[in-house]
């Protein structure tokens, strides 16, 4: 049987576990078509090697429950805020905004009385939007302003210098705004490194990243929307959504009507990980 030729990835000295199993599983893809038989692929090995060619990352992350767990019991959460180690939390973020349509999603909160953490994008969004940006740092419901880069290119892709613009510029902008630098951030499509990670630490960001995608780019079908994200919603769920998108912010009262008669609570994603901090550089993901 023909065997499809893999492209032949750069080779870079292992400097984790992580890595080493990875190229492991590449050398092994490799010597399956001149050497049957002898090249055998774990499942680790076949999923980090893939995970390798196709471009996508692979990080560390710690969930909402074990940062936490690591804050101590000498650490308390701030008198009058949700102890998510209590209450079942979720967050509900949005992703690329702001835009035309923010203002009806900040009414849709302020009448659920819900906080968001909002990853706001630079080109045609906070420079076209100003005023939403205000809107949303001003809410009485303490939405939370995060970074999600100025243009949204694939961070691994570009030179350190290219991360650290991207995000320095929509940090200063963003402070320039609403009067505060953000202390989280999301990568594009979740993509990180340990580049990215570095600049973070020197910007005071922390990696955000999902457990619930409705995937509302693809369809503009709020009902969909809707269904995908009540399908995959769990405590201490980060929910990713796009409130630029036709189908999602009509998909947005029902998913907080039902998660609510669920019997939980909206929190934005500090909230989510405290009395935890959240650690620059660090990727947070449920």
């Amino acid at each position: 049987m023909a065997l499809t030729t893999l492209p032949k990835p750069p080779m870079p000295m292992p400097r984790n576990k992580k890595q080493t199993t990875a190229i492991r599983g590449i050398r092994a893809i490799r010597g399956i078509r001149g050497i049957r038989g002898r090249a055998t692929l774990t499942g680790a090995s076949l999923a980090a090697a893939t995970l390798l060619l196709s471009g996508c990352s692979s990080y560390d992350s710690t969930t909402p429950s074990d940062a936490r767990g690591k804050a101590g019991d000498q650490v308390k959460v701030a008198a009058g805020a949700v102890d998510c180690n209590e209450a079942k939390c979720i967050a509900l973020t949005f992703d690329g905004g702001p835009g035309p349509k923010t203002p009806e999603l900040l009414k849709t909160l302020k009448k659920e009385k819900v906080p968001a953490t909002f990853f706001l994008l630079g080109k045609k969004h906070i420079d076209r939007y100003p005023d939403t940006v205000r809107a949303i740092a001003d809410a009485d419901e303490g939405h939370e302003v995060a970074n999600h880069t100025w243009t949204h290119p694939r961070l691994p892709d570009v030179s350190e210098d290219e991360v650290r613009r991207e995000l320095s510029r929509t940090q200063d902008e963003l402070e320039r705004l609403t009067g505060t630098k953000p202390t989280l951030m999301r990568p594009p499509q979740g993509r990180t490194d340990d580049k990215v990670e570095k600049v973070c630490k020197e910007l005071g960001l922390s990696q955000v990243m999902w457990s619930t995608t409705a995937k509302d780019y693809k369809t503009n079908d709020s009902a969909l929307i809707q269904k995908r994200t009540l399908d995959q919603a769990g405590r201490d769920g980060i929910i990713l959504l796009h409130d630029i998108y036709k189908g999602t912010v009509p998909a947005v009262p029902g998913i907080i009507t039902e998660l609510k008669k669920q019997g939980y609570t909206f929190v934005t994603v500090t909230d989510l990980l405290a009395p935890a901090k959240p650690e620059p550089g660090k990727v947070y993901k449920p």
